[in-house]
C-alpha cells in the first residue's frame, strides 16, 4: 500500500528526469542530483519548468504510472494517465447515477457532510486549545452556525440548495480561520476565501495544499476505474476533474486546513516564505514550496484508524479508499457513500 504513497516531486526549474534501465534520474545543469528505481515510484508531480524525457514519460503511461504537471504557484496543468483502465461496467454505473437526480443528490449531500463535519471537528479543536476568551467565542459560535447547517441537509431536495447551504458554511468557516492561527497574526490573518489570485500568506497556502490534494484524489479515482470528470456536487465543465474535487471535499479540512495551521502555529513558515506580486497576488516562492511539500508528504504518511476499512493506514491512502467505497456504492454494494469523517 505504501507504493501509492510514493510520489516523487520536482519543483527545481530546468531539472531534466530521464530513464536510464529501471532507474529514473534527475540531472540539474547536467549533474545527477538523485536516482531512484522507477518501481518505488507510484507517480510524479512536476511544479514549473521541469523537462521528462520521451522515453520516462512513455514507460510511465505504459506503467500506469501517472505525471501531473503544475504551475509554479501549485496549479494544476495537466496530467498523464496510461490506457484507460477499470471495469467499463463501474464507469456505466457512474453515468447512470450521474442521469438520476435522486441519486446525484444523495452523493453529493453525504459528501457536504462530511466537509461540514470535518470543518467543525476542526474549529472545536481548535477552540479547546486557544487560552483567548474571543477566539473561543467566536470559533463556538462558528461549529454551532456549521452544526446547524448540517442539520438542514436531510432536508434538501434539490443540488442548487445544497450547494448554497455549502457556500454558507464555507463563508462562516473561513471567516472564523484568523481566530485558529496563535503565531504571527500580523502576517498571516485573513480576511475571507482569495483564489485566483490568493491575496494573503494563509490563502497562497491553502492553494497550493488543495492543488496537491487535488493531484491525489483524481488519482484514487482513476485508480479503481471512475471517471474523475463526471462528478456529483461539482458541475460538469470541459477538463475539469469534477469527481476528483468532489472527493477532495471531505479532506480539506483534514490533510489541508489542519496542516496549513499547523506550519503557521509551529512557525515552520514566515513571511520570506512568500513572493507579494504586482496586483495584490500572494504566492509560495521555492523555499516556502519545498517547506510545505515535505510537511505534506509526511502528513500523508500519519497512521489513521479508517472505520470504514477496519483498519489502521497512512492518511495519504485514504482518498483511494474513499474512492473504492464510493465505486462499491454505484454498483449497488453500499445503500449509501460513507464519507470519511476524521477522528
Amino acid at each position: 500500500m505504501k507504493t501509492l504513497l510514493n510520489t516523487l516531486y520536482v519543483q527545481t526549474s530546468g531539472a531534466y528526469l530521464h530513464l536510464d534501465h529501471e532507474t529514473l534520474k534527475v540531472e540539474i545543469n547536467k549533474e545527477v542530483r538523485l536516482q531512484v528505481p522507477l518501481h518505488h515510484l507510484g507517480s510524479l508531480v512536476l511544479f514549473g519548468e521541469v523537462m521528462v524525457s520521451p522515453g520516462l514519460l512513455g514507460r510511465c503511461a505504459q506503467d500506469g504510472r501517472s505525471v501531473t504537471w503544475l504551475s509554479r504557484s501549485g496549479r494544476f496543468l495537466g496530467r498523464l494517465e496510461g490506457p484507460v483502465a477499470g471495469n467499463v461496467l463501474l464507469r456505466r454505473a457512474q453515468h447512470e447515477a450521474m442521469d438520476s437526480p435522486l441519486r446525484t443528490l444523495q452523493v453529493a449531500r453525504n459528501l457536504v457532510a462530511g466537509k461540514l463535519k470535518n470543518q467543525r471537528n476542526v474549529i472545536l479543536r481548535s477552540a479547546r486549545e486557544t487560552d483567548a476568551p474571543q477566539d473561543h467565542e467566536l470559533l463556538s459560535h462558528t461549529a454551532q452556525l456549521l452544526g446547524e447547517i448540517l442539520l438542514q441537509l436531510p432536508a434538501v431536495t434539490d443540488l442548487d440548495t445544497l450547494r448554497g447551504l455549502e457556500g454558507d458554511a464555507a463563508r462562516h468557516y473561513f471567516a472564523g480561520f484568523s481566530s485558529m492561527l496563535r503565531a504571527d497574526r500580523e502576517t498571516f490573518a485573513m480576511k475571507g476565501r482569495t483564489r485566483r489570485p490568493p491575496l494573503d500568506p494563509t490563502n497562497a497556502l491553502l492553494s497550493f495544499l488543495y492543488a496537491l490534494l487535488l493531484s491525489d484524489c483524481v488519482a484514487g479515482a482513476q485508480g479503481v476505474g471512475l471517471d474523475p470528470q463526471m462528478g456529483f456536487l461539482h458541475s460538469l465543465r470541459p477538463g475539469r476533474p469534477s469527481l476528483g474535487l468532489d472527493l477532495m471535499e471531505e479532506f480539506r479540512p483534514i490533510l489541508a486546513d489542519r496542516l496549513t495551521l499547523t506550519l503557521i502555529n509551529r512557525r515552520q513558515l514566515s513571511e520570506p516564505d512568500f513572493d507579494r506580486r504586482t496586483g495584490g497576488a500572494v504566492l509560495l516562492n521555492d523555499a516556502g514550496r519545498k517547506k510545505v511539500v515535505v510537511a505534506y508528504q509526511e502528513r500523508k504518511q500519519e497512521e489513521i484508524f479508517h472505520p470504514g476499512a477496519q483498519q489502521k493506514m497512512p492518511l495519504g491512502l485514504v482518498p483511494h479508499i474513499q474512492a473504492r467505497l464510493l465505486a462499491r456504492h454505484l454498483r449497488g454494494e453500499l445503500a449509501a457513500y460513507p464519507p470519511y469523517l476524521h477522528k
